[in-house]
């Protein structure tokens, strides 16, 4: 039998614990029940984590990359900042089918924040995330396409605040979430809040390109 290289290994262990981890959190997991998930022996698991924690560390890093990774996808094709905006808004990876599973971990990990390297962790992967949005705020105002009279920062902080709670939230399937009588959807109030006018314009061109044949 062909041995699985180590790189791939690593991969399937982590997509392994990202189930786990996910229905039984950091505190209810153990590294027996992964390797039998996983198919190997525990041995193997230490071969590429030194602790049940650092395997968990990498989970949530694993989040971190898969966010940024779904963003620069989405933004990967226009160089408007409105648009790029737009495509952020909507690009909430707690709804997508490759990261619910990722983020229900990350929402397991805010219960063990008395660990300090998890709160490490966790700290890491919010600043990372709330970076990038603040760049393409930035990159929004000095174009004039947004306003300024809030800064980068607090308006990056406002984003990722509602894009947890939307997350948090939109699995529940409570009825009318994050609408209105009228069909006013909460991502379309707060394109309006940042882009003015200019929002339902963006809004349109984007139902126009999600409409469009795919190649």
């Amino acid at each position: 039998m062909t041995r699985m290289p180590a790189a791939e290994r690593r991969e399937k262990l982590l997509d392994t614990a990202v189930t786990l981890f996910a229905e039984r959190g950091f505190g209810g997991a153990t590294t027996a029940e992964l390797a039998k998930a996983a198919g190997v022996t525990e041995p193997i698991i230490y071969r590429h984590f030194k602790s049940k924690k650092e395997l968990f560390i990498a989970v949530i890093e694993r989040a971190g990359k898969l966010t940024l990774d779904l963003w620069e996808h989405q933004l990967r094709d226009t160089d408007d900042p409105a648009h790029r905006l737009q495509r952020l808004v909507t690009a909430n990876p707690m709804i997508t089918h490759k990261g619910s599973g990722v983020y229900r971990v990350i929402v397991q990990a805010m219960t063990a924040i008395d660990d300090p390297e998890i709160l490490e962790a966790l700290r890491r992967h919010v600043s990372t995330l709330h970076e990038f949005v603040a760049r393409e705020v930035t990159r929004a105002q000095s174009e004039g396409q947004v306003s300024k009279g809030m800064s980068p920062s607090i308006t990056a902080w406002m984003l990722l605040h509602l894009g947890l709670g939307y997350g948090l939230m939109a699995p529940l399937g409570i009825e009318g979430h994050a609408t209105d009588e009228h069909g006013l959807r909460v991502r379309d109030a707060v394109l309006h809040l940042m882009l003015g006018e200019r929002a339902k314009q963006v809004q349109d061109e984007w139902l126009k390109q999600e409409n469009r044949p795919k190649d």
